[in-house]
């Protein structure tokens, strides 16, 4: 009889039991981990658990009719993307539709509303000079006054030193503050006031000149009373009126905003022209500072154009006192942040530090690194997918996965019989880890179950159980050959591996090109796809053969019992091999 190979292959014959235990005490692993951390249920996408789609429209300015062009709409599209990939969100969807339409698709299960205040957000973002600010009247709970402004500077990080002076010394806007003088040292009119009356306009150029305004021209009179009624009037907790604050005004133009304090109250600002557009920021990011007290703070990197633009700006407020040494980053017509400036920054690099949350400061990075849209657009519409729509196609695809899995195993048990139990043990143990994994991967790289990577699980049932087809059929070709059971698993391995190889190969490849060229829920199938491959070359390898290993010990297997599947008289098998020995030389001997 034929013996098994030795070296490699008799090591892996007679220790079968250290493959079946290094798999189980990984899915045990990957089991513990996922109920620690506490996502026991795979992430489900639009589809499946329901959300938001929002259908964004491109508005042309006046004049700028052609910048409404494919170019213009994938920039879009990829700073919306990264918009809500920043916040985590799974699964989103952004995608163009027509000429002049963005849909974005946001599911139900993640702090989707968030991503829909940040995707809304569309207008371009801006730096500003501060002329004067104070809390809104409808949202004050105690009048501004100089004490409270003094309060808010103190709890601010202070002037940088000098080994860190391109970090500015800034902080968010902790208290109301009262109007105080502000005038912008260029040719446009500004504004400035006491804390006890309204601003008033000044020509003079200075920056700390406070005079009242004079009669340079008509055209600056006018813009200065209309900017003046305009601040007297603005009332920043009435939503209406902050819809319209500062709609329409050109960069170039001194404008009034609103914005919301960390103490919840609506702080209405008298803001300079755009000394920096938000296309100069290179890069921002949440950083929590361990070297000093000022806990979670947003790091600025701007292009080699915009490093100037700061530089000359922050350079002419630090000359300033409180609030005309700030800048108001504003987004979309809001005052998002507004910062103190104590000493120019030329470094290219900016830090904003005051006493935000991981979230408010991740927020603003956001902003900062994603807000620069080449478009302006409005909101169409917004559609709400119901949870129980997508419940529907999930028990629809859930039924489809049983079903198919069903078929498999009636064929595996009708045709190979007792085979089949090492089959369906190995089933089990690939949809095990495939579940564990995907819940893992939910939180780790936001991958959400969507009804295109169902398929691509259920089709991932026929490529596993093929492998475990092509390795019997081996074993059956040598039991054919006249060996037994043992002699034969382990001859038929290496043939089995091969083409188990080459055909996960394959399948992995097409998986991967398809995940890189397409988009959207298409690659919800690739992922799954590409993801059960990989588990079938595992499952295999440590489980379904050291499991036949095992089992080919066994009386009921190894002496081919008709329910075994591997009965040598169904299967036609020639008779045992026997080693015969050659008949040795006749000796020839020499007479003397």
């Amino acid at each position: 009889m034929a013996a098994p190979k030795k070296g490699r292959s008799a090591s892996a014959q007679s220790k079968p039991g250290r493959s079946l235990a290094l798999i189980l005490i990984a899915i045990v692993a990957l089991t513990g981990g996922m109920f620690v951390s506490g996502n026991t249920t795979p992430r489900l996408g639009i589809d499946l658990a329901g959300g938001t789609s929002i259908t964004l429209r491109a508005v042309p300015e006046r004049g700028q009719e052609s910048a409404i062009n494919k170019t213009n709409m994938d920039t879009a599209v990829d700073i919306m993307n990264r918009r809500v990939n920043g916040l985590g969100v799974s699964e989103a969807e952004v995608q163009t539709q027509g000429n002049d339409n963005i849909i974005v698709n946001i599911p139900r299960g993640t702090n989707s509303k968030e991503a829909r205040q940040q995707v809304g957000t569309t207008a371009k973002l801006y730096f500003r000079p501060v002329l004067a600010t104070e809390v809104s009247e409808g949202s004050a709970t105690a009048s501004p006054s100089p004490s409270a402004s003094s309060s808010a500077s103190s709890k601010a990080t202070g002037k940088a030193s000098p080994s860190a002076s391109s970090t500015p010394s800034a902080t968010s806007t902790q208290q109301g503050r009262a109007v105080t003088d502000g005038l912008k040292a260029d040719a446009t009119p500004s504004v400035g006031g006491s804390a006890s009356s309204s601003p008033k306009a000044s020509a003079s150029p200075s920056a700390s000149s406070s005079a009242s305004p004079s009669a340079s021209s008509s055209s600056s009179s006018d813009a200065t009373a209309k900017l003046q009624a305009e601040y007297a009037a603005l009332d920043c907790s009435k939503k209406d009126v902050r819809a319209t604050a500062g709609k329409g005004v050109k960069p170039s133009e001194p404008t009034v905003a609103c914005g919301k304090n960390s103490q919840g109250q609506w702080q209405k600002y008298i803001l300079g022209p755009a000394a920096v557009d938000g296309t100069d920021v290179k890069k921002a990011q949440a950083v929590f500072n361990t070297q000093t007290a000022a806990g979670w703070t947003v790091t600025m990197e701007f292009t080699s154009k915009g490093a100037k633009k700061f530089a000359d700006i922050t350079g002419k407020l630090a000359q300033n006192q409180s609030p005309q040494n700030q800048f108001a980053i504003v987004l979309d017509g809001e005052v998002v942040s507004d910062p103190y400036v104590s000493q120019p920054l030329t470094g290219g690099n900016a830090e904003i530090s005051g006493r935000f949350t991981q979230e408010e400061a991740q927020g603003l990075a956001n902003m900062l690194s994603y807000g620069a849209l080449p478009l302006t657009f409005k909101e169409d519409s917004v559609t709400t997918v119901t949870a129980a729509l997508g419940g529907e196609q999930l028990h629809a695809g859930l039924i489809a996965g049983a079903i198919g899995l069903g078929l498999v195993v009636i064929y595996l048990v009708a045709y190979y019989r007792g085979l089949s139990l090492i089959a369906v043990a190995s089933l089990l143990v690939s949809a095990a880890l495939t579940y564990v994994i995907m819940s893992l991967l939910g939180p780790a790289i936001g991958f959400a179950l969507n009804l295109p990577a169902v398929c691509g699980a259920i089709v991932a049932i026929g490529i596993t159980a093929d492998s475990f087809i092509v390795f019997f059929e081996r074993i059956r070709d040598e039991i054919r050959e006249g060996r037994s059971l043992r002699p034969a698993v382990e001859r038929g391995w290496p043939r089995a591996r091969r083409t188990i190889l080459v055909s996960d190969f394959v399948s992995f490849l097409a998986a991967a090109v398809l995940f890189i060229v397409t988009v959207g829920k298409v690659q919800g199938f690739a992922f799954t796809l590409g993801l059960t491959t990989l588990l079938d070359v595992v499952v295999v390898f440590l489980f379904t053969k050291p499991l036949m290993t095992l089992l080919a010990r066994r009386k009921f297997f190894a002496s081919g019992h008709r329910w075994s599947g591997l009965d040598p008289k169904s299967l036609g098998a020639k008779p045992p091999l026997r080693r015969t020995r050659r008949p040795s030389a006749p000796v020839e001997t020499k007479e003397a």
